[in-house]
């Protein structure tokens, strides 16, 4: 992996003794709530939150006075009902309690601004600081990048395991390298899609994305997901790596509702919303026999039964595969849980843009927060 990822960055150890100290602790609690029959709001996953719970412990256990942070949905830089973290705190003290949880970072404007002001209020009264966020290390947002430059202050077990996890694939990877990439538009990773085509032996593109390549080999897509915009940069990356594997079929959706498996092209009228049998056995193939696996975004519509076939037999591969597998966060999250396979992954990763983000970049503003401050 890239040396400095792991080696620079400081961790809990490095904190010294941190009895009847108090540490500010960033954590990414951002999880999809639901609202329920009496109008009141449940949380819908608390992976996230079990996911804070070793480095509280670790801090509580040994006599910290503990504050969390996080941000919960997109306020607008004011207070908003609708993101109030009322559930996740209580969701929270149940899981480790102790641990006082501030309102919603992101009522306030300075935090998505990076006001320093607003980094001067968070830090005011503590002795620590922790960054155990991962989901937000890709935002130079200011609980993220500010308060390393004034406390003391180290990464936390989450964003250590997710470094090391991720940072494993820049480096020296098992081979072969599979990686699978799924999920709605190319232009959201056009250019991780350049680096991963670098780094891996073969990459499987499924999903909507899919169609902006297929177009870009001047196949028909019918009603199929098309990102315009970036068809010649498919074109380009398609001519120049070797390495990217296309479906060969889809699970289309007809003007009619009905619902057929057709060839790699789609006829007018009909819309592609799953890859079909002859992908998923292709992609499961080399899923079976790689030495590293990683996966994010899902290859269609699994929420749909019609429509999940593909994503499960990249999921059922990926769980049965002997090689290292890794799940970058996102709906790939949500697709593996669904079909009761999350246990069976060797990383789950609790951020998707972070994920994809540090791939494609090889770092992120958080962990370049955490390694300055260590040298200021």
């Amino acid at each position: 992996m890239a040396p400095a990822l792991l080696s620079d960055l400081p961790v809990l150890e490095d904190l010294g003794d941190v009895s009847s100290k108090r540490v500010l602790v960033r954590l990414d609690l951002n999880v999809p709530l639901e609202e329920t029959p009496d109008g009141g709001r449940t949380i819908a996953d608390d992976f996230r939150i079990r996911a804070a719970v070793p480095t509280l412990s670790w801090l509580l256990e040994r006599g910290a006075e503990v504050t969390a942070a996080t941000h919960l949905g997109r306020p607008k830089g004011a207070p908003d009902p609708r993101y109030d973290v009322a559930p996740v705190r209580e969701r929270l003290a149940e899981l480790v309690p102790g641990v006082r949880l501030l309102d919603n970072l992101r009522f306030s404007p300075g935090e998505m601004a990076n006001d320093p002001g607003f980094v001067t209020e968070l830090v005011e009264g503590e002795d620590l600081y922790v960054n155990d966020a991962f989901g937000a290390c890709h935002r130079a947002h200011a609980s993220v990048v500010g308060p390393p430059a004034l406390l003391p202050s180290a990464a936390g077990r989450l964003l250590e395991r997710e470094v090391r996890e991720l940072g494993s694939l820049l480096g020296d990877p098992a081979r072969p390298f599979v990686v699978v990439v799924g999920g709605a538009k190319v232009s959201d990773k056009i250019g991780l899609l350049r680096r991963l085509t670098e780094m891996a032996d073969a990459v499987l593109v499924g999903g909507g994305m899919a169609f902006t390549f297929l177009r870009a080999l001047g196949e028909e897509i019918g009603d199929s997901l098309l990102d315009a915009e970036h068809v010649e940069d498919c074109r380009r990356l398609l001519e120049e790596r070797q390495s990217l594997v296309l479906p060969l079929d889809f699970v289309a959706l007809g003007p009619g509702g009905e619902v057929e498996v057709v060839g790699r092209s789609v006829g007018a009228g009909w819309r592609g919303l799953d890859v079909g049998p002859l992908t998923a056995e292709e992609f499961s193939r080399q899923i079976s026999s790689a030495g590293t696996v990683l996966w994010n975004g899902p290859m269609g519509v699994f929420e749909d039964e019609r429509f999940e076939g593909g994503t499960r037999a990249v999921a059922e591969a990926m769980a049965a595969c002997a090689g290292h597998t890794v799940l970058g966060g996102g709906d790939s999250v949500a697709a593996v849980e669904r079909f009761g396979l999350a246990g069976r992954m060797d990383h789950v990763s609790t951020g998707g843009g972070a994920s994809l983000k540090l791939l494609e970049h090889g770092d992120l503003p958080g962990l370049r927060a955490l390694r300055e401050g260590r040298r200021r």
